[in-house]
């Protein structure tokens, strides 16, 4: 077994996870507040306007972010549940869980500042869009997920069921992402793609990915947080837990 799997299954233990997430909240957390402040400025006082949409265009550097993020998030999510189905592992379900609400959190966003990018592109807040659509079901998967934890009382079996319903939920993820290629869409194509040339300008282009660099390190550090607040909450009855907790009266 090599060092990087020996590290991984060290803190894949609750007991190795918590010291080490709270060394990289910080990092984490200020890397994503510089980041943003860079992208704002960028986006919003150093880009040009577009020449068709004018002003309102910039709310992109909110909008795709989110929607990016979002989408991810749900991946990452799906993969935690995956490990713990597969190894049985408590914390790969915690880190599930710590991810979701952040998750719903940048899918909301997307959608609420889509229907403000909407108003003057389209003439109407919301339009029963491919995209748009998916996305909504993408938020309903993440509150479904939640409140299907909630609803079970056994730490276990809730691992399991919000684990199997967050995978099944994973087809949507294709499906947000080529619904404007599959379907005659009034949401635009991608603007940034793989294979081809960015369809804006660079200052465009560079505030929009330091704002999705940004949206992500900011999960990160959340989802690490609520990640130890989770671990302290089912590990309470452990001897490590309770000796932390006697260290800090």
């Amino acid at each position: 077994m090599t060092m990087a799997g020996i590290s991984w299954f060290k803190y894949s233990s609750p007991a190795s996870f918590y010291p080490l997430a709270g060394r990289l909240i910080p990092w984490f957390g200020a890397a994503a507040a510089i980041l943003a402040a860079i992208g704002l400025y960028i986006g919003f006082f150093v880009a040009p306007t577009d020449y068709q949409q004018g002003e309102a265009y910039r709310i992109i550097f909110i909008h795709v972010p989110s929607a990016w993020i979002a989408m991810f998030a749900y991946l990452v999510m799906a993969g935690w549940c995956a490990a713990s189905l597969i190894w049985n592992t408590r914390m790969s379900a915690m880190m599930a869980q710590a991810i979701a609400p952040t998750g719903a959190m940048f899918a909301f966003i997307s959608l609420w500042t889509g229907a403000f990018w909407g108003r003057p592109t389209w003439g109407a807040y919301w339009v029963w869009d491919a995209r748009l659509t998916s996305t909504l079901i993408l938020l309903f998967l993440y509150l479904g997920y939640m409140a299907l934890r909630a609803s079970i009382d056994d730490e276990r079996r809730a691992d399991r069921a919000s684990a199997l319903l967050a995978l099944v939920g994973v087809v949507n993820v294709p499906i947000i992402y080529f619904s404007v290629r599959w379907w005659n869409t009034l949401h635009q194509g991608a603007t940034v793609s793989m294979s081809a040339a960015p369809k804006m300008a660079q200052t465009m282009l560079a505030a929009m990915l330091i704002m999705s660099f940004a949206a992500w390190f900011y999960t990160i550090a959340v989802a690490l947080h609520r990640a130890r607040s989770i671990v302290l909450e089912r590990e309470a009855h452990t001897d490590w837990v309770r000796a932390l907790m006697e260290g800090r009266r």
